[in-house]
């Protein structure tokens, strides 16, 4: 059981670092998004000339900010789910439930990954965006548009950290099933913003 509960503790203590890089990034990509769509707002109504760009940056950037924002979710418990019938079970029934929902929710995100993959690496990802550009040279003599591979490896890499938070529940589920819930690190709530 000790092997068990380093594995969880040490995989809960990289989750924690990676999922709190992820949500850093995604606020700015937030930031970002709000500023490039008041940008569009302003040249669109107040100079009566819409830019090509912002739509589809913002499109980006949203994806982006909920792959590396959604594991942090499902870590704390944050995404809607319907807790009446683990709470009306006795508490090893329950603990046995979510083990079989957590399973089925890696199975999911497994296949999940495949897919994205194929989207990244496929047909579709070897297109370009139609109006986003980045510099290939450091004086920006050359650009070139945004291969939209990019925008689908969002999917990837999110599902890949779900994947990895789903793995350290899973363990957890079983720890506290066996009874030695009491030696797992806390998973911290704090930086919610208080809300419940």
């Amino acid at each position: 059981m000790g092997a068990v509960l380093g594995l969880t503790n040490g995989l809960g203590a990289v989750n924690a670092a990676l999922l709190t890089l992820g949500r850093r990034i995604g606020a700015s990509m937030v930031a970002v998004m709000v500023i490039v769509i008041l940008l569009q707002v302003f040249f669109r109504y107040v100079l009566g000339n819409a830019l090509a760009w912002p739509e589809e940056a913002s499109r980006f950037l949203m994806l982006w900010m909920t792959g590396l924002m959604a594991p942090t979710a499902f870590r704390r418990g944050g995404f809607v789910s319907i807790e009446m019938l683990t709470r009306l079970l006795p508490t090893a029934a329950s603990a046995i439930l979510s083990l079989v929902l957590l399973g089925l929710s890696l199975v999911v995100l497994i296949v999940g990954v495949k897919i994205g993959w194929s989207e990244v690496t496929g047909l579709g990802g070897r297109f370009a965006t139609d109006s986003l550009h980045y510099p290939t040279t450091l004086d920006f003599n050359t650009i070139q548009k945004v291969p939209k591979s990019w925008m689908m490896l969002s999917l990837v890499v999110g599902l890949g950290m779900l994947i990895s938070v789903c793995v350290e529940l899973i363990l957890r589920s079983l720890i506290t099933l066996v009874g030695h819930a009491e030696n797992l690190n806390e998973i911290p709530y704090s930086v919610m913003g208080g809300a419940e």
